[in-house]
């Protein structure tokens, strides 16, 4: 980065995907970025929930955090999704490719994606 602009231009290209992390929508989307869920690969499923809900502009209406441990290691990555008068929903051993999915099945097609649930028999 070499001046003022550059920086700028920076700023522009991560505002949208700053914003979905701190939308007010009726959806949130929590991904465990403790130790284990990092080193589980948590940050490229954060990655794509914030670029997924960006490209769907659905910014508005889903927010996506992280937090720390949510206390169930050895299914990590582990992915909450909350959504306004419904019971919250827990997604294990995540992936990118998941995340896209659940995306166009769960936040947009409202029915959750039981197969990478914590109560599916598969875990």
């Amino acid at each position: 980065m070499k001046s003022l602009e550059e920086l700028m231009a920076i700023k522009a290209k991560m505002q949208n995907k700053v914003s979905v992390r701190t939308s007010s929508g009726d959806i949130r989307i929590v991904v465990g970025m403790a130790t284990c869920g990092i080193a589980a690969g948590a940050r490229p499923v954060l990655n794509a929930f914030v670029e997924g809900v960006s490209e769907a502009g659905i910014s508005d209406k889903v927010t996506v955090t992280q937090t720390g441990c949510i206390g169930i290691c050895q299914y990590e990555p582990v992915v909450e999704v909350f959504e306004k008068d419904k019971e919250k929903v827990t997604y294990v051993k995540m992936t990118a490719e998941k995340a896209k999915e659940i995306i166009e099945k769960h936040i947009k097609g409202g029915a959750p994606v039981t197969e990478y649930t914590i109560g599916a028999s598969q875990i």
